[in-house]
């Protein structure tokens, strides 16, 4: 069912320093920050040769990311994304194999416009999986 690791995402406390560090230290191709208010991060992409890397940093007082570092300070990885053919049929696979959808189950929109869905950590070995429709 899923296709190929599309990215993996580390939540950061400082976005400029994670973005410099990727830039300057590792020589990295590190794109502009953007903020998606729907999912409540602000985002920049990191291209790899082989996938990206998404550094998300809270955007607002409300963010989901802002438990997260609470947990961990100086960050960490927060989730990994896997590539899908059919979002809604892999939901329903994933469902009827016992798997949790995390909200209400309806794919969003993800930082690539493209139906994203997030996945129980606790189903799949204490990591958060998004799955994104290619």
């Amino acid at each position: 069912m899923i296709g190929r690791l599309n990215h993996v995402a580390i939540a950061v406390p400082d976005l400029n320093s994670a973005m410099a560090m990727y830039r300057d230290t590792l020589g990295a191709d590190v794109a502009e920050p953007f903020d998606q208010p729907e999912h409540g991060v602000t985002v920049v992409f990191i291209t790899l040769p082989n996938t990206k890397i998404e550094l998300i940093y809270p955007l607002g007082d409300d963010s989901p990311i802002n438990n997260f570092l609470a947990k961990n300070p100086d960050g960490g990885i927060h989730h990994m994304c896997y590539e899908v053919d059919d979002i809604i049929a892999s939901r329903d696979k994933l469902i009827a194999n016992g798997a949790r959808v995390l909200g209400k189950g309806e794919p969003k929109i993800g930082a690539h416009g493209k139906p994203v869905l997030f996945l129980h950590p606790k189903d799949f070995n204490g990591t958060l999986i998004e799955l994104e429709q290619v």
